[in-house]
């Protein structure tokens, strides 16, 4: 069994910051990719930023300059610092991980998601 249990969402008002994280949890032998992505009403998901297990990143062209993903291999978690706030920002953000675990004597990779944590950018 495998979690990815997210915190950090909330209300904030525009210009304001809120930091995401997202820890993964359970028979996990190894984790490639971490990442977050986001839902708002009526929108596809998409990406938000991702960090590969050696650093690489990739940030979505609305968000470059204002979020910071990081990422704390030793504690399996990512971090997803969001700055300067825009109503537009609003969604279900949810993290991803693609990772091998362990199930029994097997290792079977694949993707993995959180249960989703809401930011509402508003004044």
């Amino acid at each position: 069994q495998v979690q990815l249990v997210e915190s950090g969402g909330g209300l904030v008002q525009p210009g304001g910051s809120l930091r995401l994280s997202c820890a993964a949890s359970g028979s996990i032998f190894s984790i490639y990719v971490m990442g977050w992505y986001r839902q708002a009403p009526g929108k596809q998901r998409e990406l938000v930023a991702a960090i590969t297990s050696g650093g690489s990143i990739n940030y979505a062209d609305s968000v470059k300059g204002r979020f910071t993903i990081s990422r704390d291999n030793a504690k399996n978690t990512v971090y997803l610092q969001m700055n300067s706030l825009k109503p537009e920002d609003t969604a279900v953000y949810y993290c991803n991980s693609r990772m091998t675990i362990v199930l029994d004597i097997r290792r079977m990779t694949g993707n993995y998601w959180g249960q989703g944590t809401q930011v509402t950018v508003s004044s």
